[in-house]
């Protein structure tokens, strides 16, 4: 992932998470959802079975910071953003959030809150899927993202 030319986030195989705060969204929820993501079983065992974790893997973990996900789409032809958390709130959740990731799991990086990032990734699957506790999460899984 690039801000301009400068690469702020690399991972190996392990996950891609789109991160979107809404409002009212708590530490809480992020850590329950954190949680989650490292004990999600979406990575194959050896016999083809999605039955291991981030943590079993010992893969990457890529936090990107992305209100869209807070878009609320129920109406109309363009998105709204009322849902979505204030600026100030949202950049401290996430960096909350970063922070508690980087203690309980050994590869960690992020995107750059507010910033125009580019971000690329092979995904192997596909495997999607879309976690909700307060904080929205959307999971890339079985991956290399940059």
């Amino acid at each position: 992932m690039t801000v301009d030319t400068r690469v702020v986030g690399r991972i190996g195989r392990g996950i891609l998470a789109l991160i979107g705060v809404e409002r009212g969204d708590q530490p809480g929820h992020g850590e329950r959802l954190l949680e989650r993501v490292l004990t999600y079983r979406i990575f194959e065992d050896p016999a083809g079975r999605m039955n291991l974790s981030l943590r079993d893997i010992g893969g990457g973990l890529l936090l990107v910071p992305q209100f869209t996900l807070a878009a609320d789409t129920h109406k109309g032809t363009r998105p709204g953003f009322s849902t979505a958390e204030a600026p100030e709130s949202a950049r401290a959740l996430f960096a909350g959030l970063a922070t508690t990731a980087r203690a309980r799991h050994a590869t960690v990086e992020t995107g750059e809150f507010g910033a125009h990032m580019r971000v690329s990734l092979v995904n192997d699957g596909p495997v999607t899927f879309w976690l909700r506790s307060g904080t929205d999460i959307a999971l890339q899984a079985g991956l290399q993202a940059e």
